[in-house]
């Protein structure tokens, strides 16, 4: 896919000088075999070459750079760690890619308030990796955690399977540092639990997807990190017993850390791709089960609760870790899912996200959609928040009919999404790839504040153009 005809200035050589002035010379990638890795994300199979790409180090460049383009009228997208399922870092209007994953600092962690502060570039995983050294615990944890940035966390306000019991990235994030379109800095938020000062900005630029700001620094909240853990695999004979027992596990008022589905499809592809066996493999959906806590005695109680609970809703059996070893095998199996089912063929995953109890109904939508539509589906996801990955797999389907299909079968899924009470994206974001189908989701009214709020912060419309708004 090429990029789009753009209203913005092309760059040129003055242009390319000028931003070497800043960053150094270094730091500016034009063209050769450095410019392929930020042409795509994780988004199937678009490319849009950017004309630029920065890697500044401080929030003072990323002012000087937003100021000069906003003043020459050059399109910058920013970009984390290019994880995003969205096509939310894609360059689709060319233009400055502005990446941060140089800005990878940890710069502080404050165990007296419970905080830390970084910069968007920090990859979650060793993020979580520092806070655990001092028994602490930033709790969001995207499946793409070993690779994805705090900063692009913050723009799709991700999530993860952690979401159940602890919240998504915005329930941690305290506060921001952030460069507007025309260079201007701000700082919103701090290192405070409560903050009734006027309009809350921190919260708006958290899942705004680099359309607004771009953020420099964060402050998020840290809590305690959990003694133990218990992790249950737990097998049904359908995906409405399923749900079933899931339900029944909140009724008997335990909340577990984590609660995953997966249906039979997406569990075969997972021990296809990781080459080993999982008991129960052929049963219609499983959840994967975590809690947590800090008396072992009082987890091997909840086990035992959890166990009746489930077998009277119908589960096949319940398989408890019984080491960290056999933990991490479960949840290898469990993130690996996505990757496996890319092996597959061409697929478009869809981020569905409805009530908890209304999973069955979404998932027999599901099948009845992609089977007219002459579509295999592969589903899992977070059972706990109601969010599904809905796989849509081309398999052997010719090239014209996927293209001519697919448009059709996705905005049908979406209106199914939302007659159940849901919306079209749980984690992912909207990006460049859901934005045609927002109307569904959302009212004109709604559409048109959305766009009265991008016009206050970027008149111009440089900054990640062609992204959300319909």
């Amino acid at each position: 896919m090429t990029n789009k005809i753009s209203k913005y200035k092309k760059t040129d050589k003055s242009d390319v000088e000028y931003f070497k002035g800043i960053v150094g010379d270094n730091y500016v990638i034009t063209g050769g075999d450095e410019l392929e890795p930020y042409t795509h994300d994780e988004t199937e199979d678009f490319v849009f070459t950017p004309e630029i790409v920065l890697r500044p180090g401080s929030t003072g460049q990323i002012s000087e750079i937003m100021k000069y383009s906003n003043d020459n009228n050059i399109a910058v997208t920013p970009r984390g760690g290019g994880t995003g399922l969205s096509g939310g870092a894609l360059c689709v209007t060319g233009g400055v890619c502005l990446a941060t994953n140089r800005m990878n600092r940890i710069m502080e962690i404050d165990t007296d308030n419970l905080t830390a502060t970084v910069q968007p570039g920090v990859i979650v995983e060793e993020l979580h990796n520092a806070v655990e050294e001092k028994e602490l615990m930033y709790p969001p944890d995207p499946a793409s955690r070993g690779s994805c940035t705090i900063g692009g966390n913050l723009a799709e306000c991700a999530g993860g399977p952690r979401a159940l019991k602890y919240g998504v990235t915005r329930d941690y994030v305290l506060g921001l540092t952030a460069v507007l379109p025309d260079g201007r800095i701000i700082r919103t938020g701090g290192k405070l639990l409560k903050n009734s000062t006027g309009y809350n900005l921190t919260q708006l630029l958290i899942g705004s997807e680099g359309t607004l700001a771009v953020i420099t620094e964060i402050i998020v909240k840290l809590i305690p990190l959990p003694g133990c853990h218990r992790t249950l695999l737990v097998p049904f004979p359908s995906v409405e017993a399923a749900a079933r027992g899931l339900n029944a596990i909140f009724l008997k008022k335990i909340i577990p850390c984590a609660a995953e589905f997966m249906e039979q499809s997406a569990i075969q592809a997972a021990e296809e791709m990781l080459g080993r066996s999982f008991p129960y493999s052929d049963s219609a959906a499983m959840l994967l089960i975590e809690i947590d806590g800090n008396h072992r005695d009082h987890l091997d109680l909840e086990c035992e609760i959890i166990c009746e609970a489930v077998l009277e809703m119908g589960a096949l059996d319940v398989l408890l870790a019984e080491s960290s070893a056999r933990q991490k095998e479960l949840w290898d199996m469990r993130r690996s899912i996505g990757e496996a089912v890319k092996n597959i063929s061409a697929y478009k995953e869809e981020d569905t996200v409805v009530p908890r109890a209304q999973l069955p109904e979404l998932m027999n939508a599901l099948k009845v959609i992609s089977k007219t539509h002459g579509f295999t589906t592969i589903c899992y996801g977070h059972a706990g928040d109601g969010n599904i990955h809905a796989n849509i797999i081309r398999g052997d389907m010719d090239e014209h009919t996927w293209r001519e299909q697919l448009p059709d079968t996705i905005a049908e899924v979406h209106r199914a999404v939302v007659g159940l009470g849901g919306m079209i994206s749980g984690e992912h974001g909207i990006g460049y790839t859901q934005k045609k189908y927002m109307p569904i989701a959302i009212g004109e009214t709604e559409i048109e504040l959305m766009r009265a709020i991008k016009e206050v912060f970027d008149p111009k419309g440089i900054l990640n153009p062609d992204k959300i708004l319909p």
